[in-house]
């Protein structure tokens, strides 16, 4: 095989939830730069139409609230089958434990957990009738490794989010299904920007904590989903893929 047959994903068709801004926006260019057609998920038709024109590449949108389980089969059954599916919409909520209440963990678990395990349930469901293989990939984060204050819900979420992939993986692994995950570390992002803006003392703690000394960027993470929905990792199954300058293992 080539290289181009090895890493590419000619003939595939990805769908990337939250894919408008952020890291979402910067896998679905990595997977259509890879050679899949790829189709971008999210709540805010402008936002997707400006991203699906910077991806290019017949780079296709769809309105999508992964937070309206009830309307996600509809949605699955319109868009029609898809190779590779990445669960990466998300949200968070800074906020003291003590003050949050099970309303604002619902908010935070309802994206990352249920919303992308319906939506996984449809899209395998037709991998399992009709390609009979397929690669489903979860966005999990080192803060599943790691303790960080003031973000509970967020920790929680993408804790069971670990265990999603186990699950699955395991499930599914002898019918042609893979299920990965990828853990962001800390990466480059308007989020992260916003976050640390006027903390300078924060941004310093953090970029201690990274042995490589400097913050990802999004396109690392979008480059270890195509290499996971690759032939190249057509042996990879139950695995969720640090990717973090070593933060959450280093010194």
């Amino acid at each position: 095989m080539s290289l181009q047959e090895i890493y590419g994903l000619d003939g595939k068709r990805a769908l990337v939830t939250g894919g408008g801004t952020g890291i979402g926006k910067a896998i679905a260019t990595c997977l259509a730069q890879s050679g899949a057609k790829v189709v971008i998920a999210g709540r805010r038709r402008d936002v997707l139409e400006e991203a699906a024109a910077e991806i290019g590449a017949g780079c296709e949108i769809a309105l999508l609230d992964i937070t309206r389980t009830e309307d996600i089969a509809a949605f699955e059954q319109a868009l029609g089958p898809i190779d590779i599916l990445i669960n990466n919409a998300g949200n968070t909520l800074k906020k003291p434990f003590e003050d949050q209440t099970m309303d604002d963990f619902d908010r935070v678990f309802d994206v990352h957990v249920r919303g992308a395990l319906e939506l996984s349930r449809c899209v395998i469901r037709r991998m399992l009738a009709e390609q009979r293989t397929g690669s489903i990939q979860f966005l999990s984060s080192m803060t599943a490794y790691i303790g960080q204050p003031m973000v509970a819900g967020y920790t929680i979420s993408k804790t069971a989010i670990n265990g999603v992939v186990r699950g699955l993986s395991a499930e599914f692994a002898a019918r042609g299904i893979r299920v990965n995950g990828v853990a962001p570390g800390w990466i480059d992002t308007d989020i992260f920007r916003t976050a640390t803006k006027g903390d300078p003392a924060r941004r310093d703690k953090i970029l201690g904590r990274i042995p490589m000394g400097h913050l990802g960027q999004p396109e690392d993470i979008g480059w270890c989903c195509a290499f996971l929905a690759a032939p190249a990792a057509r042996y990879v199954t139950g695995q969720v893929v640090l990717v973090d300058g070593g933060g959450a293992t280093g010194f």
